[in-house]
């Protein structure tokens, strides 16, 4: 996860599911909901038991950051569609259509299609790594890859993409000056090419949070949390904002048009607050935590897109299911969860586990990275 601000002079993402009333703790209504599941600590519970809890709230989207074969195994037949990674570590190994095809067919074939994998992202934030020979491999790693699934007769259910943090923005406010970093020009191109080629989704770890951290006397904790607030007109545009988020997203469709590929899609494939943070980490609290969740729910339930894109429902994962102990990094990084490995809340925001049990110790499910 790398910080990114994005911050104006304006008193200033995206699950998929649907719950009603919120406030009452349990779910009426049900659309798919997208959740990051992440494994950076060693007292969290066994894949069977995620799915049990994802299964009983109709959760149908995940994203992992391996190919655990244990996960793959335990979500086999349930519906669920997973999004795998592949590590950074490995993608100049994976350049090599030879071992493309031998990484497909020993981490995705054996499982498919009982397990409903539906994406692999190769690397993560990858972009942004400052590492010249890792940016270079992407496009060739993802080439070999989808190769390899062209060549088994899976490129019609499985997509290759990555995902980037914000950080791949020269500028972004704003919306509509957004424009990649020029450094980059020569590897984002293809990269869009590719997805055009493909059909893949550009997607985009996005944190209103970091913004808010790091201007919070300039950004109004209104527009990041998706409380009312009068929001910002873009003077270019005169599209109205009224959250942060979206902002990002529509900043990241206007650099994809200014390179010439208008239309691909835009997912945001981590958002999040983290729910308890350093001294100096400000604005990480349990009550911001929840009202960003809670808003974000409530504005799926809407099924909008954007100000740039408002007839393109706008799909998000949320960030995360666990709060992980063993993530490096300040306070906030072990507590971006919905919930403790013990399954209980760490707090509200309306999600209940419906098969029975009490919903104080089995509530469920957020899913989150383990980068």
């Amino acid at each position: 996860m790398a910080t990114f601000s994005f911050s104006s002079t304006i008193t200033p993402i995206c699950l998929l599911f649907s719950l009603l009333p919120l406030e009452f703790g349990f779910l009426r209504g049900v659309t798919p909901l997208g959740i990051n599941y992440g494994q950076l600590a060693d007292n969290l519970p066994q894949p069977e038991q995620v799915r049990t809890l994802l299964t009983s709230l109709k959760i149908t989207k995940t994203r992992i950051y391996d190919t655990n074969p244990q996960i793959l195994t335990a979500f086999a037949n349930s519906g669920i569609e997973i999004i795998v990674m592949v590590p950074n570590n490995l993608v100049s190994t994976l350049t090599d259509p030879g071992q493309a095809l031998q990484w497909v067919t020993t981490n995705i074939k054996p499982y498919f299609p009982s397990t409903k994998i539906t994406g692999i992202d190769v690397g993560n934030e990858v972009f942004a790594s400052n590492d010249a020979t890792l940016t270079s491999n992407l496009v060739p790693a993802m080439s070999s890859i989808h190769a390899a699934l062209v060549q088994l007769g899976l490129d019609a259910s499985i997509h290759v993409s990555t995902a980037s943090s914000l950080a791949v923005l020269a500028e972004s406010f704003p919306p509509s000056s957004g424009a990649f970093q020029e450094n980059l020009a020569n590897v984002i191109a293809p990269f869009l090419q590719f997805l055009t080629r493909t059909k893949g989704t550009f997607w985009i770890n996005a944190y209103p949070y970091f913004s808010y951290k790091a201007d919070p006397n300039g950004v109004s904790l209104d527009y990041v949390l998706f409380n009312p607030n009068s929001g910002m007109t873009d003077p270019k545009t005169n599209l109205h904002y009224n959250n942060m988020l979206y902002a990002m997203v529509d900043a990241v469709s206007f650099a994809i048009s200014r390179m010439g590929f208008d239309g691909l899609d835009v997912g945001v494939s981590e958002t999040g607050w983290p729910s308890k943070g350093d001294s100096e980490e400000v604005g990480a609290t349990i009550e911001n935590a929840r009202v960003y969740n809670k808003n974000l729910v409530q504005r799926q339930m809407l099924n909008e897109g954007t100000p740039y894109r408002p007839n393109q429902r706008l799909e998000i994962y949320l960030f995360a299911l666990f709060n992980e102990y063993m993530k490096p990094g300040p306070t906030s990084e072990r507590n971006y969860g919905l919930y403790h490995p013990d399954i209980t809340m760490v707090y509200n925001v309306g999600l209940t586990e419906l098969s029975g049990s009490t919903a104080t110790s089995t509530s469920v499910s957020f899913v989150t990275s383990s980068v």
